[in-house]
């Protein structure tokens, strides 16, 4: 019994070690409300600027300090309006749809899909900075070119479902495959809002090409509909109304 309870000891002192080795930043930023990243993003100090790698055009990754916690951001400055361009009419591409779409996606319960986004000024210039997703390991390009299948297809269609009608009451015009982030748990993150919040009086119509029920273009949109409905739900059991315009 003794050779067992040390055993068990000797695991747990593993544990902790294990624990304590592990980068201090992370800890601190699982345990963070929502509320606390935004705050986390107005008033942090920038120590570092990089570029972003592929999928957003014109954006930054800093790393942000408040003395105790270092985490990363994305930052995009862009503020563009158009009167034609792409085909289109009336054509923005702007920081604020970033913020906009994150302020829909808590109030409807999306905060498990859609990261953090507040507006402040970089440089000079008015920003969005985003809360840098972590254990990202791909994009849906790149599942596609690998052929990868998800572990839990069921899953895998309710968010891909979300996605769709998320993508709809944003009149999102640019949900490219590089937008579309997987998680080492095969969660999906949706990024750059910047083409959204089209004003139209239809339904998007499908685009691209045809892709088969574990892809997340071409999704049935009533289920969505429904699991959207969901994130509603559990966001008024966690105290939040959908029908304000405000934080909790």
């Amino acid at each position: 019994m003794h050779k067992a309870r040390r055993g068990a000891i000797t695991a747990a002192t593993v544990l902790v070690a294990l624990f304590a080795l592990a980068p201090r930043s992370l800890r601190a930023a699982d345990a963070l409300t929502w509320q606390q990243k935004e705050e986390f993003l107005l008033k942090g100090k920038i120590t570092k600027v990089q570029e972003a790698k592929k999928g957003v055009t014109g954006a930054l990754r800093v790393t942000l300090t408040d003395g105790k916690l270092t985490h990363d951001a994305k930052v995009q400055t862009i503020d563009d309006y158009k009167q034609v361009f792409l085909n289109e009419a009336n054509f923005k591409d702007t920081y604020k749809f970033n913020v906009a779409g994150w302020k829909l996606a808590q109030l409807l319960g999306l905060d498990d899909m859609i990261a953090p986004s507040v507006k402040r000024t970089y440089e000079g210039k008015s920003a969005s900075f985003d809360w840098w997703i972590e254990d990202i390991v791909m994009d849906e390009e790149d599942r596609r070119a690998k052929n990868l299948q998800p572990p839990d297809a069921d899953a895998w269609e309710k968010e891909t479902d979300v996605m769709q009608v998320f993508d709809q009451l944003i009149y999102n015009m640019d949900r490219n495959q590089t937008n579309i982030l997987i998680d080492k748990g095969w969660h999906i993150w949706l990024i750059d809002h910047g083409r959204g919040f089209r004003v139209h009086k239809s339904l998007k119509g499908s685009q691209g090409p045809e892709t088969d029920r574990s892809g997340p273009a071409g999704q049935n949109e009533d289920a969505g509909r429904g699991h959207l409905d969901e994130g509603v739900q559990s966001g008024r059991k966690q105290g939040r109304d959908p029908r304000l315009a405000g934080p909790p």
